[in-house]
């Protein structure tokens, strides 16, 4: 099964690794991941963390499930909030990421994707938008006609 380049759009089934030591921070990696996913149509099959940022990449639970996901083909790709989650600098993440490659998979860092945040109206003004756009009116069923 050929891989998708990881910065192509398709189905691709990935999973989002964080380790750091708070919820909060889990929570906003694994947000900030599942973004960057969405943003290029890759189904995030799950969300792995650990909470201990000191202990080696290889002792980590989470990370050993992520590439035994990886490895038993549940997973095509690997994205982490923050290249710190997984290396502590970028040749050594430039190096797991050759592994991970030559292990059939990809891993990105999605440190450089921002959330969109949105406003709790922002659904219906951009439904509203839409529709006047497309000459649409809610007063009426037809548009007007502009004759005399």
């Amino acid at each position: 099964m050929p891989i998708n380049p990881p910065g192509g759009l398709g189905h691709v089934p990935i999973a989002v690794y964080i380790c750091a030591a708070t919820s909060t921070d889990i929570r906003a990696g694994e947000e900030l991941g599942r973004y960057y996913a969405d943003a290029r149509h890759w189904h995030v099959a799950g969300a792995w963390s650990d909470f201990d940022p000191t202990l080696p990449l290889a002792e980590r639970p989470g990370w050993q499930a992520v590439t035994s996901a990886l490895s038993a083909g549940m997973i095509r790709g690997i994205a982490v909030s923050a290249l710190t989650h997984v290396a502590t600098d970028a040749a050594q993440f430039a190096s797991l990421r050759v592994l991970i490659r030559e292990r059939g998979g990809f891993l990105v860092d999605a440190s450089g994707a921002s959330p969109v945040r949105r406003t709790p109206d922002q659904r219906r003004r951009r439904r509203d938008i839409a529709d006047a756009a497309s000459g649409w009116s809610p007063q009426g069923d037809t548009p007007k006609d502009d004759t005399p």
